[in-house]
């Protein structure tokens, strides 16, 4: 049975807790009010994890590298895989993602799973919108969405 462990990383956007085991990541949600523990104590996945928030949230990381570990429903876990193929600084739509795992007709289903998705910002969610181009639903609050989508399209342009 793993160990698992949990860290906390001050973003530019919130705190955001961590949580994983030796080598994978299993969860990045934004919380409130928690203590930022020392990363001395962390797992070798946490420590990466965190190098490699700050690398993104410094503009200089575009791609995670990072063994992750999706719970979830066979359905969900194949929402969040499409996830990871919209690019840096990119857009698509729910209908997009519905289309791409061979479900067209469940566009509600995947926004359902969108908004269950654990490992927020490596899995990027915040890239999916609707269908007319708008920004919505995001776990993080639509602030954080339109923030990091305008993050990526700044340092987009600076390479």
């Amino acid at each position: 049975m793993d160990q698992w462990y949990r860290t906390f990383y001050k973003s530019p956007i919130g705190e955001i807790e961590i949580m994983g085991t030796d080598k994978e990541i299993c969860s990045v949600n934004f919380v409130k009010g928690r203590k930022r523990e020392s990363a001395a104590s962390l797992s070798p996945a946490l420590k990466e994890c965190v190098k490699q928030l700050d690398e993104y949230f410094k503009g200089k990381r575009r791609i995670f590298e990072l063994m992750l570990r999706m719970g979830g429903t066979d359905f969900q876990k194949a929402v969040w895989l499409s996830l990871l193929g919209v690019g840096y600084g990119e857009t698509t739509s729910y209908g997009d993602i519905a289309k791409s795992i061979g479900r067209p007709k469940a566009v509600r289903a995947v926004g359902n799973s969108n908004r269950l998705n654990p490992i927020g910002i490596i899995v990027p969610c915040h890239r999916i919108i609707g269908s007319t181009g708008d920004l919505t639903g995001y776990g993080g609050g639509l602030w954080r969405k339109e923030w990091l989508l305008e993050h990526e399209r700044k340092h987009l342009k600076k390479k």
